[in-house]
């Protein structure tokens, strides 16, 4: 019964994680107002070393769609301007010598359902990760019939506990899709 609680863990841990990865891939998505993790993803370079800008500056949000980057290191601003200009940001970085603003345009209502249709393409991505794993969780317990660790009814039992926790993930998915969606198209 240990390897089948293990089962479960290793389940549940894997189906957080798809959950998890889809709210950081979502945090990156710009939806029409300043928020700092869009530049998660955009590195500067550092003294020949690929650096992430929120380990070179301060960055915050001003105004609903104003972010500003205050680096601790001067010299590093250029290479900060430069970093996001070349990114697929699409914003335009406004460096005053001392600190970088990005304003953010409000979004055109064709660029909003464009990433409505890529937010849903990514929590349908995280819903097959998430059948994934419970596949994965049903061939194990399966094997397990096999070898003679579990009775047949321990293996219904689990599947159903399995399709349980497949059915919670999906929906936190689900859940996460709507408030970004909301998010988006809100104008």
């Amino acid at each position: 019964m240990a390897e089948m609680k293990e089962v479960f863990e290793t389940t549940e841990y894997k189906m957080g994680r798809s959950v998890d990865h889809l709210e950081e891939e979502y945090a990156a998505v710009r939806a029409g107002r300043a928020n700092p993790a869009v530049l998660d993803k955009i590195m500067v370079d550092y003294y020949n070393t690929p650096t992430p800008i929120n380990q070179l500056a301060a960055v915050s949000v001003s105004e609903a769609r104003v972010l500003v980057i205050q680096p601790w290191d001067a010299s590093v601003l250029k290479g900060i301007e430069k970093a996001i200009q070349t990114s697929d940001l699409g914003v335009n970085p406004q460096n005053d010598g001392r600190i970088i603003r990005l304003v953010f345009p409000p979004l055109n209502e064709e660029r909003r359902k464009e990433l409505a249709k890529e937010i849903s393409k990514m929590a349908e991505e995280a819903k097959v990760a998430i059948r994934a794993v419970r596949r994965d969780a049903i061939e194990k317990l399966k094997d397990m019939k096999k070898a003679g660790d579990i009775t047949e009814d321990d293996l219904k039992q689990s599947e159903k506990k399995t399709q349980t926790l497949t059915d919670k993930y999906v929906e936190k998915v689900e859940g996460c899709f709507s408030r970004k969606e909301k998010e988006i198209l809100e104008i």
